[in-house]
């Protein structure tokens, strides 16, 4: 499971080190794509494969489904971390979450996200007066 919040740098050749925390649980190979809100989602194999298999069983008739399956696998990419712990990101991936050098790394669960720093602060500042309301809605699912 990750979880934390870790501050970071991309490097001028568009690498990030990966927390400490996190790399047991990424394994050798891993997998970044565009995530939802702007940021970038990482996941580890067994993980990808889950989510891969249930977005292979959308119906391709749906048009919804359609988009968010190109959306989704069109920006993923495979990665690993070298043995300074750093993972190289695609150009693609840091311009569509808009990382130009400060970053965020959260751990959500199954997945890590990576936000631009500034993108990261505006969410959660945005968010806090909204988290009381959301975590009374959650009550529905037993947390």
């Amino acid at each position: 499971m990750f979880m934390g919040e870790y501050k970071h740098n991309i490097d001028t050749k568009g690498r990030l080190i990966m927390p400490a925390k996190f790399r047991d649980d990424l394994g050798e190979r891993f997998v970044i794509t565009r995530g939802l809100d702007q940021c970038l989602f990482v996941y580890p194999e067994t993980e990808w494969h889950i989510l891969e298999e249930k977005i292979k069983k959308l119906s391709l008739t749906k048009k919804d489904a359609r988009a968010f399956s190109r959306f989704f696998f069109s920006g993923a990419t495979e990665c690993e971390v070298d043995k300074q712990g750093r993972v190289n990101l695609p150009h693609t991936l840091t311009e569509y979450a808009g990382i130009e050098k400060a970053c965020a790394v959260v751990g959500v669960s199954n997945r890590i996200e990576i936000w631009a720093e500034a993108a990261w602060e505006s969410y959660m500042e945005a968010s806090a007066d909204t988290f009381s309301e959301i975590a009374e809605n959650m009550m529905d699912f037993d947390l």
